[in-house]
């Protein structure tokens, strides 16, 4: 027992010993976010295409589908599309039906067989000759047209630049108002960046003259948190 209060004692002494340690102060700062846009054309289109054929039986229209939708496919080899730029994105097959005037009761009266692709499109040149491609291809479905610009981080470092420099000019105007000095940059965070929202557009499905198509330009932009150390004005 008295063996075990020693080493208690000397425990506690050596506890007693050790200075505590202080939390660092908090550096006082100013934070304020920047922000900057640049603008830039489209590079890329994606367009959503298909077919829907209706016929009294699964197999009918089935086939009729199929052998239409091989022509769309022919239709993008031909019009110079990448095999990896087109994709199937919907099939389907499903009953239609039809109330009976006598019972009152739901038949099966035919059968709609639904096939879709979706097609990236890296030459905007030649958007709308696609589009007219595969009407021609027979077609009878196409729409969410977008538009995407693919370089679109490579594009905003120069926003990048100017969103600090705005950072710095909101974070000056701060500084001078509540009476303080501007020191360096304690901390940089990217809130966001980010290209347009991709935007759908309609596109017709029968036109006599070529579809018109217009790519339009696009809005990137880039959000920077800052927060700048802050120090009192010298004496004057």
């Amino acid at each position: 027992m008295k063996k075990t209060a020693t080493i208690a004692a000397i425990f506690a002494a050596t506890l007693a010993a050790t200075p505590a340690l202080a939390d660092d102060a908090s550096v006082p700062a100013i934070s304020v976010s920047g922000e900057a846009t640049v603008s830039a054309t489209p590079d890329l289109a994606r367009i959503d295409a298909g077919v829907t054929s209706d016929a009294k039986t699964a197999k009918e229209a089935s086939d009729a589908n199929d052998a239409v939708m091989g022509m769309l496919l022919l239709a993008l080899k031909s019009a110079g599309i990448n095999e990896k730029d087109y994709q199937t994105s919907r099939v389907s097959l499903q009953p239609q039906y039809a109330s009976s005037r006598s019972s009152g009761a739901s038949q099966i009266a035919g059968f709609r067989a639904s096939n879709g692709v979706t097609i990236k499109i890296r030459d905007m040149t030649i958007v709308a000759s696609v589009i007219d491609k595969l009407v021609g291809a027979g077609a009878n479905s196409i729409g969410n047209i977008s538009f995407e610009v693919t370089q679109a981080s490579k594009l905003l470092d120069s926003a990048r630049e100017h969103a600090i420099a705005d950072a710095r000019r909101k974070a000056e105007i701060y500084a001078k108002a509540a009476g303080v000095t501007l020191g360096a940059p304690i901390s940089i965070s990217e809130g966001s960046a980010s290209g347009p929202l991709p935007q759908e557009r309609a596109a017709a499905v029968a036109m006599a003259a070529p579809t018109p198509i217009a790519a339009g330009e696009e809005t990137l932009s880039v959000t920077v948190n800052v927060s700048w150390a802050i120090k009192p004005q010298p004496s004057q």
